[in-house]
Parts: structure tokens; C-alpha cells; sequence
């Protein structure tokens, strides 16, 4: 077989390529069509960063099985045309995973030491021991967002130097925080215990600037590490929080554009120590992900599973044309249940009922989890899932029965803790049309997409007319609604499929009302 590569991986993955037999090529210049000719009789491609797999550069290689992504980030592949090929696309998610907790650590301590400051400040001749005087990490509370794996391994190191750990992670279950000696807690008191906060959360739309201005003043003190993604924080509030003597210092390496350009407020600050994106900088790190990517381009080869595929099902090929309405189903009423569930979760429940529950539905559980995920892990699939939800803490269950009430086939996704639980039942209509079915006991009827407000209130005239009202002042189209009632005059459900996004000043109006208990706004939309 041929092995294109095109950006530069460490010898430890070519080499066992070679082992293999297999022949290995690389072209780390070729662009356009050079590239596209390199390709054209490639089994399997390698890449990092550098190269663009695009659909056009896919259509050119006909013998293509696998692009192996040496590194976690996909953005410069595009999946759905790789899908749409047959093309296996597999990343090395794991093997950077001790280089980046062990430059967080190093961060900290550099930030809390001022190194860097009083390095450059020797060098220049000067002899400035009297002006920094450094902070202890010892009896401090680490505060870190995300246990996911580099948060935890962090945790371990730092809680092994005899910090106090507390973290926010809505997906990590009280059970595995335990393990790690830490304290579960919403964002605001993680901030305002924290003496040193450490970030480990893909950037994502829900992650995006969610350490502004307001955040970093509840640190106040304190100091912050963020060797994750770039985007994350609020890089101005973070230069004007240091400068203004809010926060005692900070420890950047990754930013929201990179290279990080000249005229980044960052850099005019002294107390803020930034390092070029080198959180997998270590050479073992750089042969973790090489031989983990050639790995996975064997496997491949031999027709073995792929382990970090992130568009490869595994399923009889017959049965799948009667499994495949139901993925999307459960992803998307994992995606509704996790937007109304409050607090921790610790079990996912995917229950089975009616035909769906004769077939293997192994890829509808997963596809289900990868919807409850999708807000905190970019890279969740159906592949993974099960890994995630073991990694944090998260019990899942799957249970089947032969008897649908009401319906042929339905698929019910419950997230629960040891105090509420949230499930969302859905099923399929003619001509494979979805359709949620029930909201945690309330019959409904709606349509899974776009955006939805679910509205929890008493039964009781004008409701309806008051949340249209308020809709309609905030230029909120409705699409389509449902009301849902489980006894006269007690509580009833009311979802709206509606078009615009729904601001936090319009739920704020129609729950200043006594007779709305509460609503939510979920999107199912890429906004």
C-alpha cells in the first residue's frame, strides 16, 4: 500500500510503516496540483495541520482508505466529504495528552515564580531579587474548567504537590471527581475559590470568551493558566484584569488567532507570561502522535477497527439501512436532554422499545452519547463515546423492550444524578419523518431541529397568549408549537419550534411572570 505524507511526523511513525512493508512517500511542498497527482494512487494520507484535505483533493484520490490526522485537531479536513468517499478519517486524540498537562504545570509554576520576568531581567544585567517575591502552590485551591483527560492529569500533579482542587465540569461524575481529590462546583464558585485556575475545555460555541471580564474579576488575586484552546478567554479583559493588578499574573499558550499578532494586548503586560502554542512541544509527545496515527492507518489496512475513527460505523450492512434514521434520533434527544438538564451528570440511560429494539443498535447508544457530549468535547463520535463517558465518571445503561406503548419503535435518552433526571423519548414517522414524543412524562410532538424554547408552566388561560406576546416583541418567529398537560390546571409543557435565536432578556421576561415556571431555549442549530 502507499502511505502519502505531507506534513512532517516523527520518524517513529514512518519507520513502522516501513516495518509493515508498506511504501511510504512524502511530499511535505506539494500544493494544487502536484498534490492532487501525489494522491491519485494513495491508500492512505498523513497529515497535520499543513495540508487542506478538501472534497476536491478526496475526488482525486480513488484508492484512498484513510486521511490519518497526526494530532487531535480535524479543522482542516473536511469529514462529511471523506464520508462521502469511503475515506476513514482518524486522529491521535491521546498522545499529546501528558506534554500538555505537564507545560500547564509548568506554567503555573512559572507564572506564580514570575521565571520568565526575572530571567530577562538578569540577562539585562539587572540583579532584581527583592522585586519578585513569589507565591507557594502548596495549600492553594487549583481551580480547573474541564476533568476531561488533560484537566485530570493535571489535577493529579498538582494535587500531588498538596493543592486543594476544586473543578466545573457539568460532565464529570461525582463519583470519578472523587478519585481525583476533587470538589465538583458550578463556574462562578470555582472562581471565586480558586487561587490558581487551569482551563482544559475544547473551544466550542458554549466555551467561547467564557472567562470575560465579569469571571476574571471573581478570581480576583489569583492567578490563570491556559494552555487549552485560544478563544476561551477573553484575551483583552485578561491583559486589563493583569494590568489593573485584578489578577496576580497569568500563563497563555494558545490564543484566539495565532500567530499571535504584534499588536496583542498581551504582550504590553509584564505579569502575563506567553508561550507560542507549545503545550505538545515535547519529542515524546511528537512520536506518540506519529506512531499512533501509522497505527491506525494499518488497522485500516488489515480491516481492523479503527479506534479513533471519527466517521467510521461499525455495523452489518444489512442491518443498517433500518438502524440509520434512529442515530440522528438519539443524538438529538441526547443533544435536547443534556440543554434541559441542570447540574452533574452522572448516568445516561438509552432505553429501546418496540422494533428498534431487535436490532443491534450498539451505534444508536453511542450516537446518543455523543449528543449529551457534544457541548464539551469537539471530537466526541460514535467511536469514542463510550471511552468519554468511562473517562468521566458517566454510568451508561441500555436497556430493551419488545413493546412500544403507542408507537412501533420509540428510543428514550435520560441523563440523571442522585437528584433529577431529564428524559426525552422520540420516534419515527412515516417516511422515516422524527418526531420527540415525550418530555420527561409530557406528551408532546415536535419537530427536532432548528431551535426550540421548552416552556414549563401552570395550566392555566393566557399563558400561551403571553410567551406569542413576548416572542413577537423580540421579532421571534414561531413555527410550530405543542401544549402538553398532565392534569387540568396543574403544570403543563408547551414546546415552540421558533426561527431566531432566543435571547436571555426574552426567557428573563416571560419568567418574571408567576405563572411560567421555567423555560429553555435549545439549539439544535449551528449557530
Amino acid at each position: 500500500m502507499k502511505v502519502l505524507v505531507t506534513d512532517p511526523i516523527a520518524d517513529a511513525g514512518l519507520d513502522r510503516l516501513r516495518e509493515a512493508g508498506h511504501e511510504v512517500v512524502t511530499e511535505y511542498e506539494a500544493e494544487g496540483d502536484e498534490l492532487r497527482a501525489a494522491v491519485a494512487d494513495a491508500h492512505a494520507l498523513i497529515v497535520r495541520s499543513g495540508t487542506e484535505v478538501t472534497a476536491d483533493l478526496l475526488a482525486a484520490a480513488p484508492e484512498l482508505q484513510i486521511v490519518g490526522r497526526a494530532g487531535i485537531g480535524v479543522d482542516n479536513i473536511d469529514i462529511d466529504a471523506a464520508t462521502e468517499h469511503g475515506v476513514i478519517v482518524a486522529n491521535a486524540p491521546e498522545g499529546n495528552v501528558r506534554a500538555a498537562a505537564e507545560h500547564t504545570v509548568a506554567m503555573a509554576f512559572a507564572t506564580a515564580r514570575s521565571i520568565p520576568q526575572a530571567h530577562t531581567r538578569l540577562r539585562g544585567g539587572e540583579w532584581a531579587k527583592g522585586e519578585f517575591l513569589g507565591t507557594e502552590l502548596r495549600d492553594k485551591t487549583l481551580g480547573v474548567v474541564g476533568l476531561g483527560r488533560v484537566g485530570q492529569e493535571v489535577a493529579k500533579r498538582l494535587g500531588g504537590l498538596g493543592m486543594d482542587l476544586v473543578a466545573y465540569d457539568p460532565y464529570i461524575g461525582e463519583e470519578r471527581a472523587d478519585q481525583l481529590g476533587a470538589e465538583l462546583a458550578d463556574l462562578d464558585e470555582t472562581l471565586e475559590r480558586a487561587d490558581f485556575l487551569t482551563i482544559h475545555t475544547p473551544l466550542t460555541p458554549e466555551t467561547e470568551d467564557m472567562i470575560g471580564e465579569d469571571e476574571l474579576a471573581q478570581l480576583e488575586g489569583g492567578y490563570v493558566v491556559n494552555c487549552a484552546r485560544g478563544g476561551i478567554i477573553d484575551e483583552p479583559a485578561l491583559a486589563e484584569a493583569v494590568e489593573d493588578g485584578v489578577l496576580a499574573g497569568a500563563a497563555i499558550d494558545v490564543f484566539a488567532e495565532e500567530p499571535l499578532p504584534d499588536d496583542s494586548p498581551l504582550l504590553d503586560v509584564d505579569d502575563i507570561i506567553v508561550t507560542p502554542h507549545l503545550g505538545a512541544s515535547t519529542e515524546a509527545a511528537q512520536e506518540n502522535v506519529a506512531t499512533s496515527t501509522a497505527e491506525q492507518v494499518l488497522a485500516a489496512f488489515l480491516g481492523e477497527p479503527v479506534m479513533n475513527a471519527l466517521n467510521a460505523p461499525s455495523m452489518d450492512a444489512a442491518a443498517f439501512p433500518r438502524v440509520k434514521p434512529y442515530i440522528e434520533l438519539a443524538e438529538t434527544a441526547g443533544r435536547i436532554a443534556v440543554q434541559l438538564f441542570d447540574g452533574h451528570v452522572n448516568e445516561i440511560e438509552v432505553e429501546y422499545a418496540g422494533d428498534i429494539a431487535e436490532e443491534d443498535v450498539e451505534l444508536v447508544t453511542a450516537s446518543a452519547l455523543k449528543g449529551v457530549f457534544l457541548p464539551i468535547e469537539s471530537q466526541v463520535n460514535a467511536v469514542n463515546a463510550r471511552d468519554i463517558a468511562e473517562e468521566r465518571g458517566i454510568e451508561v445503561t441500555e436497556t430493551k423492550h419488545s413493546q412500544a406503548e403507542d408507537f412501533t419503535s420509540l428510543v428514550t435518552v435520560t441523563v440523571h444524578n442522585e437528584e433529577e433526571s431529564v428524559s426525552v423519548c422520540g420516534t419515527l414517522f412515516a417516511g422515516d419523518d422524527p418526531r420527540i414524543v415525550r418530555i420527561d412524562g409530557f406528551r408532546v410532538d415536535a419537530i427536532p431541529g432548528g431551535r426550540m424554547i421548552v416552556s414549563r408552566n401552570t395550566d392555566e388561560p393566557g399563558v400561551i397568549g403571553l410567551i406569542g406576546s413576548v416572542m413577537g416583541e423580540y421579532d421571534i418567529n414561531i413555527a410550530g408549537m405543542y401544549n402538553a398537560r398532565q392534569t387540568i390546571g396543574g403544570e403543563a409543557m408547551t414546546v415552540y419550534n421558533v426561527d431566531q435565536e432566543v435571547p436571555d432578556e426574552a426567557r428573563e421576561e416571560l419568567e418574571s411572570d408567576e405563572r411560567v415556571i421555567e423555560t429553555r431555549y435549545i439549539s439544535l442549530a449551528d449557530e
